[in-house]
């Protein structure tokens, strides 16, 4: 009499071996278009940006290594570090009236008490919709002291009004385009994060006897600072990564904006003007660890104070 027990066979341990590696493949099957995508159009690049900064193309040798020579010689750039001033006093003067902006609109829509909220949201982030370029365009028309709405006004009152695309002006004017074009996205996601607070606590607040102001302060900006630092974060990177305005403002403001005025437009002229590819790939990857450190930066903070 042979016993019976729950030995399993081997072709039945062969078959679940199978089935359980199938199913820890499967999740990485799906995952395989996008992380293709990924390293074509995002770590490729970077790898070789990285390869090209670590050469110099020379008259005599041709394309030579030359390790870390591009990079001492971006960090005693002024032409460089100018561009990087200028851009850095962009960030910490607009970034915190474009935030403030948006946060006071996301506020006043999400308090229930202002008069049309659904056309204020949709006029308020329909500048976003407009392209760069376009919005550009129209706000250097605008700003023309000789053809555009400041020449008209001075020509029609006969007023002395400041050239906005003048060398004094031109940053602020900058600042204007970016602060019009992004307040209505960074207000829907503080308006986003506004809407997902619970009800309950409003309801306490009221019993309690608490004012709007004292709900905004103890309840509200608390509960939406992590969608603070996320648009911190984002216009961080917006503000070192500043091009498309100033690019396009440099054909009628020539006295103002030159072809270092941002570090972007520095990385794009050397490599595009003076073919010079090898620096100007140094150029970015010091301005892609900078950006990175600073946002990185600023999020342990803003997390911590969270926690």
């Amino acid at each position: 009499m042979v016993a019976t027990g729950s030995v399993v066979a081997p072709a039945d341990k062969v078959a679940t071996s199978s089935r359980h590696f199938r199913r820890s493949w499967a999740g990485w099957g799906f995952l395989a278009p996008f992380a293709v995508v990924f390293a074509l159009v995002f770590l490729a690049p970077i790898a070789y940006s990285i390869y090209l900064s670590l050469f110099q193309d020379r008259l005599i040798g041709g394309n030579s290594f030359v390790g870390a020579d591009n990079y001492n010689q971006a960090l005693q750039d002024p032409a460089f570090w100018e561009s990087v001033r200028r851009v850095g006093l962009f960030l910490v003067v607009q970034v915190p009236i474009m935030l403030f902006l948006a946060l006071l609109a996301a506020l006043a829509i999400d308090g229930g008490r202002l008069y049309g909220a659904s056309l204020f949201r949709i006029a308020i982030f329909l500048p976003y919709a407009v392209p760069a370029v376009v919005a550009t365009l129209m706000w250097g028309f605008m700003y023309g002291s000789q053809f555009g709405l400041i020449g008209s006004i001075n020509d029609s009152l006969g007023l002395s009004l400041p050239d906005p695309l003048g060398p004094k002006w031109v940053l602020a004017s900058i600042g204007n385009i970016v602060t019009w074009e992004f307040v209505g996205y960074n207000m829907l996601i503080f308006y986003s994060a506004l809407r997902v607070i619970p009800a309950s606590l409003y309801e306490a607040a009221a019993i309690d006897g608490a004012s709007e102001f004292r709900i905004i302060r103890a309840i509200k900006l608390p509960a939406i600072r992590g969608a603070l630092v996320i648009a911190t974060i984002f216009s961080i990177i917006g503000s070192f990564q500043l091009f498309n305005e100033p690019n396009i403002l440099h054909y009628v403001a020539k006295n103002a904006i030159n072809t270092q005025y941002t570090p972007n437009m520095y990385a794009y002229s050397l490599s595009f003007s003076g073919q010079q590819y090898n620096y100007s790939a140094t150029i970015a990857i010091i301005m892609g660890l900078l950006t990175m450190v600073i946002a990185y930066t600023v999020q342990l903070r803003g997390m911590r104070k969270a926690l």
